[in-house]
């Protein structure tokens, strides 16, 4: 007898959970959701909910029937994802199994795995990450024969920056160079030797970095006829996350798999547009109209964030930009209190009235995690971060390090350090590994040649000192020596603002330009760091509170038992480091011209709305109290004492959207400050 086995029709998804969309959204929220067929561009402003209308988008499409493979979810991270997935699957009351969910990096590498034949990469390449690709550089930098007639060789992590810029950007190596590194101009052929040569290594051992991930995407979708149908026949919807964000590969990505179905909905806020430092493009979304001539243009412009002051300050000052979509972002919560614009003397009082502040914030209810202190550049923060170590103000630095402790500053000390205590091995062996020719092992034997020399510094500096060391090392003891022997010289060792300046003239500049991928940020960073010692007159003291700086661990503070909810730390970050995360108060500090905007935005009309946008995304950020901060002097150790005019983004606000305050000292030495 023949056994007989029955299949059950599957449950439809929409029958396991039905939502109400209606309830959950608000009136511009639920358009996208049940709307957005075809070409759709959704301006979601700051606060307005995307992630949510997102997340409701996927959820309706599923709830209709659309299968889960047949959507893709492009995010810019992969914990977003997740996330999102998760939402989804939470929302429904069922698995998402099979939707196509990821950062463009990991939709491309699932997507090459199914054809990597056809491209010819082999049943199992394998992927380099960002330490691998630079070691693989550092191997070509060194079979590539230089023609820059001697010069020192930038190093492979700079080399690889510029690779992956023109990679991402499109834009060939010469011009990336031309743009933006116009001080590596004699390496340019160099790089491009260089960069054929990585393609040329990367091809024989079957290798991908994360930037051809992106290429050979794009490569198995122009030449892959069968890759091609069955992308762009299987996703029904592509739904883009974060788009003012992206690089022109991405975009043209995004292009390429909504050619059949045309169902491509791209979310994102061109005012929040603040990347392009990573070759991330504008016109992106603003050229998404002309793309697509017959696509709907949705705003998502009530913010559940900040209150209406704030809203009513950020619209203000986003209207001057002229390349942008209009929005006016309207609050979901009360009036607030009217932002602050504080004017304070100089850097020193700055920090004074920010410590200060936030003091009588935390008396006040708030917890010190509810705020931030904002700023265009890391070295903005430096007199704050000393004040909150002086105050025992627990912080924490998003995405970075504190500025006291990043290896340009500990580099440029260690000589100071050096002179102040010549018996400190540790600045020692810094200092002398900076040297070329000079590894830990012989900076080990030079420096047991001081001691027995008993640590005199003058008979370091003498050309017999180190005679016998090989010639390699002996050259980059020369140059140590070059840097040391000014630090000594009468009326400099007590000044440590010149002596800075002379670490920097004696070289280390170049080998902050030729080492560091951001070196004309770190350049910034060691000018600011000459004009804050500018303000002592005795090295040791000097030396005393950058230690006490490198010494305080606040984020510690906020650990153990039962410390948690007194000592929970307050947040010091970059703008671009706090995009998409929000307090209950924000300190945006160095409100002047020069500053922010930046000096060199201000020739050019399309950096300074970048600049303007970054503003706004500092704004934004604050969801009751809104403090900014004009120092109305600061020192410039090159040109003096230097008038700063107010940042021109809080000069062409309109005067009744913000509160003048100017802040008064009883003593200045001890830096009590009184608010009117």
């Amino acid at each position: 007898m023949t056994k007989k086995y029955r299949l059950v029709a599957p449950e439809k998804p929409a029958a396991a959970f039905t939502i109400d969309y209606r309830a959950a959204l608000n009136d511009s929220q639920f358009d996208v959701v049940t709307t957005a067929d075809g070409p759709c561009l959704v301006l979601a402003g700051a606060g307005s909910g995307k992630t949510r209308t997102l997340i409701y988008r996927v959820a309706y499409l599923l709830e209709k029937g659309v299968r889960p493979e047949e959507i893709l979810l492009v995010t810019f991270t992969n914990k977003a994802a997740e996330e999102m997935k998760t939402r989804v699957e939470g929302l429904l009351q069922m698995h998402s199994k099979g939707l196509w969910c990821g950062t463009f990096h990991h939709i491309g590498n699932r997507s090459l795995r199914i054809y990597s034949k056809a491209l010819g990469l082999g049943d199992h390449f394998s992927i380099l990450d960002e330490e691998d690709s630079r070691d693989l550089v550092k191997h070509c930098v060194k079979t590539v024969t230089s023609s820059s007639g001697g010069l020192k060789f930038p190093k492979p992590a700079v080399v690889h920056s510029v690779l992956s810029f023109s990679a991402n950007s499109q834009i060939s190596i010469t011009d990336v160079i031309a743009r933006r590194y116009p001080y590596l101009a004699q390496f340019a052929r160099d790089f491009e030797a260089i960069g054929t040569l990585y393609t040329e290594k990367k091809r024989k051992t079957n290798h991908l970095d994360y930037d051809d991930l992106l290429l050979k995407w794009i490569e198995l979708l122009d030449k892959v006829p069968a890759a091609k149908e069955r992308f762009t026949a299987q996703f029904r919807f592509c739904l883009v996350d974060e788009y003012q964000d992206t690089n022109r590969l991405q975009h043209e990505i995004i292009r390429r798999l909504a050619e059949r179905h045309r169902n491509v909905l791209v979310v994102g806020d061109d005012a929040q547009s603040i990347y392009s430092f990573r070759a991330a493009q504008i016109q992106n979304i603003l050229d998404f109209p002309d793309i697509y001539s017959d696509a709907k243009i949705f705003k998502l412009e009530t913010n559940y964030r900040s209150t209406k002051a704030i809203l009513n300050l950020a619209n203000d000052s986003i209207r001057h930009n002229k390349r942008q979509f209009p929005k006016t972002l309207a609050s979901a919560r009360g009036s607030g209190e009217t932002p602050q614009f504080v004017r304070v003397r100089d850097t020193g009082q700055e920090a004074g009235f920010v410590a200060q502040k936030i003091l009588e914030l935390r008396d006040s209810g708030y917890e010190l995690s509810d705020i931030a202190i904002l700023f265009r550049a890391h070295y903005q923060a430096a007199e704050v971060e000393l004040e909150m170590a002086k105050r025992g103000i627990p912080y924490v630095i998003r995405g970075g390090i504190r500025f006291f402790e990043q290896a340009h500053v500990k580099d440029a000390l260690s000589f100071l350090k050096i002179v102040a205590n010549p018996s400190d091995e540790l600045s020692w062996s810094r200092a002398l590994m900076l040297q070329p020719g000079i590894g830990a092992g012989y900076a080990d034997k030079i420096i047991d040649l001081a001691d027995a020399e008993g640590d005199d510094l003058k008979k370091v500096c003498q050309p017999a000192f180190g005679s016998s060391l090989p010639a390699k090392v002996r050259e980059g003891l020369h140059k140590f020596k070059q840097v040391l022997r000014p630090l000594l010289t009468d009326g400099v060792s007590d000044h440590p603002d010149t002596m800075l300046e002379e670490v920097l003239a004696q070289g280390y500049n170049k080998h902050v330009l030729m080492n560091f991928e951001n070196a004309q940020d770190r350049l910034e960073d060691l000018r600011e760091l000459i004009n804050f010692a500018h303000t002592y007159k005795d090295l040791k003291e000097f030396l005393g509170d950058v230690t006490l700086r490198e010494g305080f661990k606040g984020e510690t503070l906020a650990e153990g038992s039962g410390e948690e909810e007194v000592y929970q730390p307050l947040l010091l970050s970059t703008i671009h480091q706090a995009k998409g995360l929000e307090w209950r108060a924000v300190f945006v500090i160095g409100l002047a011209e020069g500053l922010f905007p930046h000096a060199k935005s201000m020739d050019n009309e399309e950096n300074l709305e970048e600049e303007r946008r970054l503003f706004y995304v500092a704004v934004t950020r604050a969801k009751e109290e809104l403090f900014l901060v004009h120092p109305m002097t600061r020192y410039d150790y090159q040109a003096g004492t230097v008038i700063n005019r107010p940042s021109m983004f809080v000069e062409e606000l309109r005067s009744d959207l913000y509160e003048d305050v100017e802040v008064e000292e009883d003593n200045p030495e001890e830096r009590t400050i009184y608010l009117e």
